[in-house]
């Protein structure tokens, strides 16, 4: 027969019984056991509330308003350092008192406290919370505290965010404070039409629209809220609009909208140094001279690099965006028909895909197409068509207003350009360039557009035009060191880069930037393979050369530059290699819960 310790621990079952563990190596070899009882304080409080409502054992009543509130000092004292620090702390009066009245707290509110001492229970609620809160903060009731302020963050939305915020700051609730700022800065073009807006201070006015993160979809809406909180009280406030007018990044608006704000607007005519300010503005932007402001940023909604379309053996309609923080590339919504030689831009918060043909086994067509996508619903809708279709086409926007450049339907190259205005839905013929260019690349420096190589139909073009858009003109500036026809083009800086293409001989790896300012080209590091058909995206800093043909392949690597070391380095793959394909950066789209659009998948 086996000896008693080699039995197995017993298991009672039953009300009020118990499941030993079994017994470690390193517990007492007496088989004796610790329990901890849970429920024990729980009850033990309920027994004490019971005490107190029958007024039993209580040694302290507090006072409010005409009401007294019989307790237990030990209940109070455990749970607020308040009167903890007011029953032990010897030589304060109260230590001895058995009746003390309180200041600064309505009894209806005190009694809610004294409840909670017992109970661990709360109620807020939005009749009771301006009240509870500071009073939870004077006797540092902690538990109670972060229950408002859970209640309060919930109800957060643009018509009291800003009390809320003010509420949490003179509370010193420092997380509601920051999380009611955030909301703020998140859905400022909501916040500023309603009244606790217009009530700020100038001085929280400024500290408000000179956030980076101040999520807007264009200037003119900060500069317009700063001029409805300035006539709301405007005999009071007109003193402030110079100042005012300073935190708003006013390089960002455009000269059309200075122009009519200095013709039409009440309030600049009676501050006439505000109006020397904005002219000396408009002539920065018309004469295009460079930014010295930089642009906001939205963190909640980080830029990622979109890849539209493109040619693998036939014209594709994938869709697809890569976020460089994560590493991550998501698939999305396709194109409503393939296409590749395709160009993108963004204007707001919508990309718009431009042009390029249909290449199927059915036959090749030639797009006068173009097609937005909304990254919040992750759909395309169809646009107005352009005059000509154009394939290979390049695309760029100034003022929120899209050209297209170049590009070639069947036989013919144009030299033709056209801009498309999103708010009056129309296109518009401007000054043709003085060269046919297809696989022309474009890239815009404070409001110019240049117009970078291409092909003329007989010749790969080392020549770069630039666009003046008020006088609608094209001049020639210095050529580039190499002819280049399907290079990728952008903007970094006061830089513009053109990255890779076909010289009609090879596919090149070699990379060139232009100077704006000094107007010269000069080589820098090339990529690790030749590339042409591709296409460049810039963000965060870096120029980002996705895809494009080799002279043997497809490619789907994707290589990234940094101009502060001036290298490449491979950093990921798109889902599959491409060529002729539109690229853009744009706000990353709304995601559901598992991290990836609805329906769509995900690859790293």
């Amino acid at each position: 027969m086996a000896d008693d310790k080699d039995k197995p621990p017993v298991t009672m079952l039953g009300p009020g019984c118990y499941k030993p563990k079994p017994v470690s190596a390193d517990k007492p070899i007496d088989g004796s056991m610790h329990f901890t009882i849970m429920k024990q304080p729980k009850e033990a409080l309920e027994v004490m509330n019971v005490l107190r409502q029958q007024k039993k054992l209580c040694d302290v009543s507090l006072q409010a308003e005409s009401r007294t509130f019989p307790a237990h000092k030990l209940v109070l004292a455990a749970a607020s350092p308040y009167f903890k620090a007011m029953f032990c702390t010897s030589g304060m009066r109260e230590s001895e008192m058995i009746e003390i009245p309180l200041q600064g707290v309505t009894a209806s509110v005190l009694g809610t406290l004294i409840d909670f001492a017992y109970t661990s229970e709360i109620h807020v609620s939005e009749m009771n919370v301006c009240a509870l809160l500071p009073a939870a903060t004077m006797f540092q009731i902690v538990h109670v505290v972060e229950a408002c302020c859970t209640f309060l963050e919930h109800q957060l939305d643009p018509s009291n965010c800003i009390g809320i915020a003010d509420f949490a700051q003179a509370h010193g609730c420092h997380q509601l404070y920051n999380k009611a700022r955030q909301y703020i800065y998140q859905n400022f073009g909501r916040v500023c039409r309603h009244d606790e807006f217009m009530h700020l201070s100038p001085t929280q006015l400024i500290q408000v629209i000179k956030r980076d993160d101040l999520n807007v979809r264009c200037e003119s809406e900060v500069y317009m809220a700063v001029m409805s909180w300035v006539k709301y009280k405007e005999e009071q406030r007109l003193d402030n609009i110079s100042q005012l007018l300073s935190a708003v990044r006013c390089h960002f608006l455009t000269p059309q909208f200075i122009n009519m704000q200095l013709r039409y607007c009440d309030m600049l005519l009676k501050v006439p140094h505000c109006m020397e300010y904005l002219r000396r503005i408009y002539d920065d932007l018309v004469l295009h001279r460079k930014c010295p402001d930089r642009r906001r940023h939205n963190p909640n909604a980080p830029p990622v690099i979109y890849t539209i379309g493109g040619y693998l053996r036939h014209s594709l309609s994938h869709v697809e965006c890569y976020n460089p923080h994560s590493n991550q590339w998501l698939k999305l919504a396709n194109l409503p028909l393939p296409r590749s030689g395709v160009s993108a831009c963004v204007v707001g918060e919508l990309l718009y895909m431009i042009g390029g043909r249909n290449n199927s086994p059915d036959g090749n067509v030639d797009s006068a197409s173009m097609d937005c996508y909304d990254p919040v619903i992750n759909l395309w809708r169809k646009c107005p068509d352009m005059s000509v279709p154009r394939n290979r086409v390049g695309v760029g926007n100034i003022d929120e207003l899209i050209y297209a450049v170049g590009g070639s339907h069947e036989g013919i190259h144009h030299n033709s350009v056209e801009r498309f205005d999103p708010e009056t839905d129309t296109w518009t013929v401007v000054a043709p360039m003085a060269t046919r260019r297809i696989g022309v690349g474009v890239a815009v420096v404070n409001r110019l557009l240049y117009a970078v190589g291409g092909y003329d139909g007989v010749n790969r073009l080392a020549s770069m035009e630039c666009y003046h858009p008020e006088n609608d003109e094209w001049q020639f500036l210095a050529p580039m060191n190499t002819m280049r026809s399907g290079a990728g083009v952008a903007a970094l800086d006061q830089y513009v880069y053109a990255v890779g293409g076909y010289d009609s001989t090879y596919q090149l790896p070699t990379v060139e930037r232009y100077d704006v300012q000094t107007n010269q080209w000069e080589f820098v590091a090339q990529m690790s393979r030749p590339r042409s058909a591709l296409n460049i995206g810039v963000i965060s800093g870096k120029i980002y050369a996705l895809g494009g043909y080799d002279g043997n392949d497809f490619l789907a690597s994707v290589e990234a530059y940094d101009p502060d070391q001036d290298e490449w380095k491979e950093v990921t793959n798109m889902s599959c290699g491409r060529s002729g394909h539109g690229v853009c950066v744009a706000l990353e789209p709304c995601l559901n819960g598992d991290g990836v659009p609805s329906s769509l998948s995900l690859h790293k």
